[in-house]
């Protein structure tokens, strides 16, 4: 008899009124779950918690790791992700609606950012104010007019996405500027394999390896040089950087030069990359730091972590930016509001998948009601991400509650609020027992200079390690599980 599921068939945890992605009810399990339900509930909590030892040695032996920032501590917490080794399970009809609703959604954003730095013909015509445009912090007027390779801006993108309790995925947040979790993707996929050959094997899942060379394809056809072998470096702040992992895993894994801003130099409206042997020019600069830090000839002037002279370099043409300066324009969590119209003007379709319903504080009535009904409403900063500046009302103590109703009518503007929705739990292993926790799922997105977007199969699933907590980001001590699309 199985430890993990007394009477098997039967959930382990009540499932109460939240979508669980592998019970449909409490006395029998999803079709695409039963393969992976039997070999689990087959081992004893003592083969679990060893093969949980050796996942967790491994990571350690490769150095997969998080830093934690936390006020309360004098020096950041460097740890393992938090990787659950009951893997999410997305069947193939469900993933290719996904896939095509996201593919529609990122044609339409670079469609809008292009458009931004362009014509702005959706705010003649009235769809998106211009005050969003413009008080925007993300908008680079340095953009305007300019050309990007392939009309390409954002390359690389992350799509957050829900599934509420009436089993519907819906898009909570678009990430166009320097989305991480790729690095987190494929080594959850890696270890899988080794510690649970039998169980790939036996399942019929998409490949996500290829798309690591799809990854490296998609940065060489940005090159404006158009030779056959264009220099492609990554730019890291350095080590002190929580994705710092991820940024010397993706440049090792597609050998690409793994470079900080003192390791880069521009001349004549050109970018070089300093060697023994002398400079090479690179052709593309796969950055993983924000706008402001990339030139501090354009930007932050005191920012140590770019390049001086990038901008012009890029201006002149001598080299591709990914993703493009000024993307964060349209991820805005206000701008996000309009990305439905914003499908429905560029490309005359309906949005495949539906946002959650958000209030702009800024709208007198909607900023009313979300104070009313303040204990029902996750309200988020809208320049912030990684879970930073948000409030769960449910959650909130009666002073936060009070602290973030001044906030809100001191500068409303800074402010959208969605209701609290209900995200489907899947199952995690927690003491050799299966226990029920809230997940997301962030769907990553290439899209090169032919534009055409390609969807990693899966994307990271994210997990709110806390019983009950809905904080999924691995910022706030999330963990991961490997997401399977089944073929």
């Amino acid at each position: 008899m199985s430890k993990l599921d007394p009477l098997p068939g039967l959930s382990p945890y009540p499932l109460q009124h939240f979508y669980d992605e592998m019970y449909a009810d409490e006395r029998s399990i999803r079709p695409h779950y039963k393969h992976v339900n039997r070999m689990f509930s087959g081992m004893s909590p003592e083969e679990l918690q060893l093969k949980q030892k050796t996942m967790q040695r491994r990571m350690m032996e490769e150095g997969i790791t998080f830093t934690l920032y936390n006020p309360a501590q004098d020096h950041p917490m460097e740890r393992t992700i938090p990787f659950d080794m009951i893997p999410r399970i997305i069947p193939k009809g469900e993933w290719e609606r996904l896939e095509a609703g996201i593919v529609q959604r990122i044609t339409a954003l670079n469609l809008f950012i292009h458009d931004i730095y362009h014509e702005q013909y959706i705010v003649k015509d009235g769809v998106v104010p211009r005050r969003m445009i413009i008080s925007n912090c993300y908008f680079r007027p340095e953009m305007s007019g300019l050309r990007v390779p392939g009309g390409a801006y954002v390359t690389t993108s992350g799509i957050d996405l829900i599934r509420h309790h009436d089993g519907e995925y819906y898009v909570l947040e678009d990430n166009l500027r320097t989305p991480s979790g790729f690095s987190y993707l494929f080594k959850g996929r890696s270890l899988m394999n080794q510690l649970f050959p039998e169980l790939s094997l036996a399942s019929s899942i998409r490949d996500v390896d290829h798309s690591l060379n799809r990854f490296l394809s998609v940065l060489r056809s940005l090159s404006p040089s158009r030779t056959k072998d264009p220099v492609i470096a990554l730019l890291t702040p350095g080590e002190y950087n929580s994705a710092y992992y991820e940024h010397a895993f993706l440049a090792q894994q597609m050998g690409i030069h793994l470079v900080e801003g003192r390791d880069l130099v521009a001349r004549d409206h050109k970018v070089y990359l300093k060697e023994m042997n002398g400079m090479r020019r690179v052709d593309v600069l796969y950055r993983r730091l924000d706008d402001d830090f990339i030139d501090p000839l354009a930007f932050q002037p005191n920012s140590l972590l770019g390049v001086a002279g990038l901008m012009n370099a890029y201006r002149a043409g001598n080299i591709a930016i990914a993703n493009a300066p000024g993307t964060g324009v349209a991820d805005d969590k206000a701008m996000y509001v309009y990305v439905p119209d914003m499908i429905r003007y560029y490309l005359n379709e309906e949005p495949i998948l539906g946002n959650v319903p958000t209030y702009l504080l800024s709208r007198t009535q909607e900023r009313q009601y979300v104070l009313d009904n303040l204990n029902e409403m996750v309200v988020k900063e809208t320049s912030l991400s990684g879970g930073y500046g948000m409030l769960i009302g449910s959650e909130a103590s009666k002073e936060e509650l009070a602290d973030f109703r001044l906030k809100i009518l001191a500068d409303p503007v800074r402010y959208i609020a969605q209701p609290i929705m209900s995200l489907s739990r899947a199952p995690v292993l927690s003491g050799g027992r299966m226990a029920p926790r809230h997940i997301d799922l962030r769907a990553f997105v290439l899209m090169g200079a032919d534009r055409k977007p390609h969807v990693i199969p899966g994307g990271l699933t994210r997990v709110a390690m806390k019983e009950g907590s809905l904080v999924v980001n691995s910022s706030q001590g999330g963990g991961v599980k490997d997401t399977w699309v089944m073929a």
